[in-house]
């Protein structure tokens, strides 16, 4: 349910470094986030150039249940959004750790991925 190659934040975000772009990493919401949310309707990202903040919203999920901030998980420029979320949004529920990812950012600090949780540590804070 956690893949052990990917990092995770207390807002249940992802991180897999590296993204598909040179120096980028790239960001979705965990299984146990997607579950909790719900069915997912619309997703609002960040848009491509824009700099984010750690912990600050960049983005929102609206599902069946609410609406969800996005968090950046580390401070950076957005370099790249999936675009195949306006048209199917419930990709994010279907396969949030492939087709469901949400942007890919280049970090402002080379090790700040290296900072975020591993994958015991985010499910032991489930508990």
């Amino acid at each position: 349910m956690f893949p052990e190659d990917l990092k995770y934040t207390a807002e249940h975000e992802w991180v897999r470094s590296p993204g598909e772009i040179e120096g980028a990493v790239r960001v979705g919401i965990t299984d146990f986030a997607q579950d909790a949310l719900g069915d997912i309707v619309y997703v609002q990202l960040p848009d491509v150039g824009q700099a984010i903040t750690a912990d600050q919203s960049c983005g929102e999920l609206e599902s069946t249940k609410s609406v969800s901030d996005i968090y950046a998980p580390v401070t950076g420029e957005v370099v790249a959004v999936n675009e195949a979320l306006d048209a199917t949004p419930e990709l994010v529920n279907n396969d949030p750790y492939a087709g469901g990812w949400l942007f890919e950012v280049v970090p402002a600090e080379p090790g700040a991925v290296d900072s975020l949780l591993d994958a015991d540590a985010y499910q032991a804070g489930l508990s």
